[in-house]
């Protein structure tokens, strides 16, 4: 990613720059570590650079939680910032290039996306983790009149999958690089047809991060329409017959065991475990009824947290675990007297909201944009609000 390798300078120049510069916007000071963050507004967007010591020279770079999309803007600010502090710059790699974002496509969709959506088609199908997308790709060519929603973690997955949706000239896919067991609750009540989940990850050393859970089967049901189906495909003993345990705890659920079923496309591990005459396992369980409309009011606004004096002292310094979600105020930076930069972890143990917490004596706001409207994060979000307001006008 880009970033500047710069000569030892006098930090102090950054905060005397701020009033005439074009594009920086405050600069804040780590408490107890020697590194900086920068506010940067630049083509409408609001994001942070990072300044730190780096191998007797300092280190001008993105900031992994407020990184835009476009990295042209990255590369932009870095090089617009680096020339307003008239920098002794030692090495870049900062050229401005026609290159799109890896994920840069209409068939991609951030989990944000979905807060505000609308479904182009009327039927809707998701495929969790699709891996070399062979199925997600053949079920689409099959089906053109379904929307396919495509989650896939692994990143490099995730594009290729893109490239192939523009090269077999697909327009009923969407690519989300997030994790299923959270978005499945962005989805509204009674919309899909299929949950396909063909070889997860069995997990059996940490069973807590399997993609079939309770909360999970409950989710799929509700997003279910009625007579819609999870499809959960696996070559590993252990997985089925937990699958099976978890199915079977609900109190009334109907369920369909298959074993080495031939499907039309095969994927590659599905391919190998074939050759070592692996045993394949099919459940297909049924949602036989609606369910209500999808109901999360949230409100991510701090209401009445305001700075004030001391606060960085009373933050909990480690992690606060609760059930199902934690917090962290990971690190705290100062801008001025009055005025708190607060890094903090929240949320879901397997896909935690990572951001950044404004905190001025006339309020307070996530810097730049807020959590994604899940229930945990919302739950998350009040805790942070409870502890920052803990001994307040003591």
């Amino acid at each position: 990613m880009p970033h500047l390798k710069v000569t030892p300078f006098d930090t102090s120049i950054v905060e005397q720059q701020i009033a005439k510069s074009p594009m920086m916007t405050f600069c804040a000071t780590a408490m107890n570590r020697n590194d900086m963050l920068i506010g940067i507004e630049h083509a409408g967007e609001e994001f942070l650079l990072q300044l730190k010591p780096y191998e007797n020279a300092y280190l001008l770079k993105y900031d992994e939680v407020t990184r835009p999309l476009k990295v042209n803007l990255l590369k932009a600010a870095l090089e617009s910032v680096s020339k307003e502090l008239n920098l002794d710059v030692l090495s870049s790699n900062i050229a401005i290039s026609n290159t799109k974002s890896p994920l840069s496509s209409e068939h991609f969709k951030k989990i944000e996306d979905f807060e505000n959506i609308t479904y182009p088609k009327e039927k809707i199908s998701v495929e969790v983790g699709f891996g070399s997308g062979r199925h997600l790709l053949y079920q689409a060519k099959k089906n053109p009149n379904t929307l396919f929603i495509g989650l896939e973690i692994h990143t490099p997955s995730a594009q290729q999958v893109l490239k192939q949706i523009e090269l077999q000239e697909l327009d009923n896919i969407w690519v989300v690089n997030y994790d299923a067991r959270l978005f499945l609750e962005m989805l509204p009540s009674n919309v899909c047809e299929q949950i396909f989940v063909h070889f997860p990850v069995p997990w059996d050393k940490k069973p807590h991060r399997r993609v079939i859970s309770p909360s999970f089967l409950d989710e799929s049901m509700r997003v279910l329409r009625k007579g819609g189906r999870l499809e959960l495909r696996t070559d590993s003993d252990k997985y089925f017959w937990y699958a099976l345990e978890t199915f079977f705890s609900v109190p009334k659920v109907e369920v369909e065991v298959r074993k080495n079923e031939a499907l039309d496309v095969t994927s590659k591990y599905e391919a190998r475990w074939l050759r070592q005459e692996k045993d394949i396992y099919d459940v297909y369980v049924k949602c036989t009824q609606e369910s209500a409309p999808r109901s999360l009011t949230v409100d991510f606004n701090f209401n009445d947290v305001k700075y004030t004096p001391s606060i960085e002292e009373r933050l909990p310094k480690k992690a606060l675990v609760f059930e199902g979600y934690f917090i962290h105020f990971e690190r705290v930076y100062k801008i001025s007297d009055e005025r708190l930069l607060i890094k903090c972890a929240f949320g879901s143990f397997d896909r935690p909201e990572h951001k950044y917490i404004l905190l001025e004596k006339e309020g307070c706001r996530y810097f730049v944009s807020p959590p994604v409207k899940t229930t945990v994060n919302f739950q998350a979000h009040q805790k942070l609000a409870e502890q920052m307001m803990l001994g307040k006008g003591e």
